[in-house]
């Protein structure tokens, strides 16, 4: 939370994290080993160890694990049976499943391995709060031998934050209160924002934002956030902030609006990675540029077949409503672009058809940069934080033709929707070397170890290491 925050969404960090640095002394060692070394494991154990294991048929299957006792009833240590190749989410389940202690990892890992072992047990502790008491006793983890507590403190606060946002309902994260977080984090920060709201977004030249926010009965916004540090690299990072998408006149059936609050995702995404990157002091010039409106129904909304200007000059027939998202991206991409960043990211909840395509766990990732493509690929796989490219592919851009207007928001096949999407989005990214665009669910479907079920910041992680790896 952040102090002059009107509306916010209650960060929901625990009390003490549940990562320290304190000593092992009166921590419970967790006993590490792969379902194949089991046996030679048992081995070096106690008689009464091996006994313990017998009598309560433990198996030796990943991710299981069992307590043993010591001679006076309490938890001497536990057994756990862990991947052949530890990632983040290799301990995660143990933070919510052991008993609330202090426990620490025997065994020796390397330093990356053992901060991303760290991170996974903190995301595990994530609840969300704010309108009913969600509490649950969790177990503590004392920092493993080579971990950056630093990273793991920035990027956990940072994931937690985006996860309160996207959870929270749009009654309460609405345009101006999704505004004030993004300006609440940077004056915390000390960076320089920027906000223009209503009618002066046409003044300024920011139509398409303007058009698509205007029937809300809170008007859009525009926040533009930067940390000046000269001479440095320069990135920059867009998110889609749609607090609630109605459809608006196209109207979505109840099914397809559910879920509708996490429209604003892709903002939250590129907030928390913006956090985390200040946080641990990342050497470049960063900026942030969010377009935040409500999509909603009333007499002063868009019409499909109206055409629109866009900063960029392009008009853009309206041929669905419910295709808004790339609408007011696109002003803002146009913005981003005229600095010509090192690097332009944006995030955004856009297309259902890129899960159709990949499902719900991996978000799409497009660029016309093919080395940047193969670097966040390999980063993404070591992490464990997926993503997957899809094409550019040419051919299809004709689909966006319209016989009024420059481009149509409504492709004439519903084949390639994730494709046709990124190419529109193309359109206004002319000047910038590397872009990449990543089309997001910004949702756990079903909870797994270290990601509860709700709002999620994906691809953070894996943005986070590459321009880490990239630029500093």
């Amino acid at each position: 939370m952040y102090e002059d925050s009107a509306h916010y969404a209650v960060l929901a960090m625990p009390d003490s994290f549940p990562v320290s640095e304190r000593s092992r002394a009166k921590s419970i060692p967790i006993h590490t080993f792969q379902a194949k070394s089991y046996e030679a494991w048992c081995k070096k154990q106690p008689a009464t160890t091996r006994h313990w294991l017998e009598e309560t048929q433990f198996k030796a299957t990943t991710g299981k694990h069992c307590l043993l006792p010591s001679s006076g009833g309490a938890i001497a240590g536990v057994a756990f049976c862990i991947d052949d190749k530890p990632n983040i989410w290799s301990i995660a389940s143990l933070a919510t499943q052991l008993p609330e202690q202090h426990y620490h990892l025997e065994g020796s890992f390397t330093g990356e391995t053992a901060t991303q072992m760290a991170l996974g047990w903190a995301l595990a502790t994530y609840r969300f709060s704010r309108y009913k008491k969600n509490g649950h006793p969790t177990a503590k983890l004392l920092a493993p031998k080579g971990c950056d507590m630093d990273y793991v403190k920035a990027m956990a606060s940072s994931i937690f934050w985006a996860r309160d946002m996207i959870n929270t309902p749009a009654n309460d994260m609405n345009p101006a209160a999704l505004a004030q977080e993004a300006a609440s984090f940077a004056r915390k920060h000390k960076g320089n924002v920027n906000i223009i709201k209503g009618e002066a977004l046409l003044k300024a030249n920011y139509p398409m934002i303007y058009t698509v926010g205007k029937a809300s009965s809170v008007p859009p916004h525009f926040v533009d956030i930067r940390f000046v540090r000269k001479g440095a690299p320069k990135i920059t990072l867009v998110g889609k902030g749609v607090c609630f998408d109605s459809g608006g006149l196209d109207i979505k059936p109840s099914s397809g609006m559910k879920l509708m609050k996490k429209d604003m995702g892709g903002a939250a995404s590129v907030l928390a990675l913006a956090k985390a990157m200040v946080e641990t002091g990342l050497p470049v010039q960063l900026r942030v540029l969010l377009p935040i409106v409500e999509n909603a129904v009333a007499g002063n909304a868009m019409r499909p077949l109206d055409i629109v200007p866009t900063r960029k000059g392009i008009t853009v027939e309206i041929g669905n409503t419910d295709a808004e998202g790339r609408l007011i991206l696109c002003d803002a991409l146009t913005e981003a672009d005229d600095e010509q960043p090192d690097l332009l990211v944006d995030c955004a909840t856009l297309t259902g058809a890129a899960r159709v395509a990949l499902g719900t766990e991996i978000p799409a990732f497009f660029t016309p940069d093919d080395r940047l493509a193969h670097q966040l690929a390999s980063i993404s796989e070591s992490l464990t934080d997926p993503l997957w490219r899809l094409p550019l592919w040419k051919n299809y851009k004709s689909q966006l033709d319209t016989n009024h207007a420059d481009l149509s928001n409504d492709p004439e096949s519903s084949y390639g929707g994730a494709i046709t999407a990124a190419l529109y989005l193309q359109e206004f990214v002319s000047k910038t070397p590397s872009w990449l665009h990543i089309d997001m669910m910004a949702w756990n479907q079903s909870a797994k170890p270290g990601r509860p079920q709700g709002g999620e910041a994906m691809a953070i992680r894996a943005l986070y290491a590459l321009i880490k790896e990239r630029y500093t």
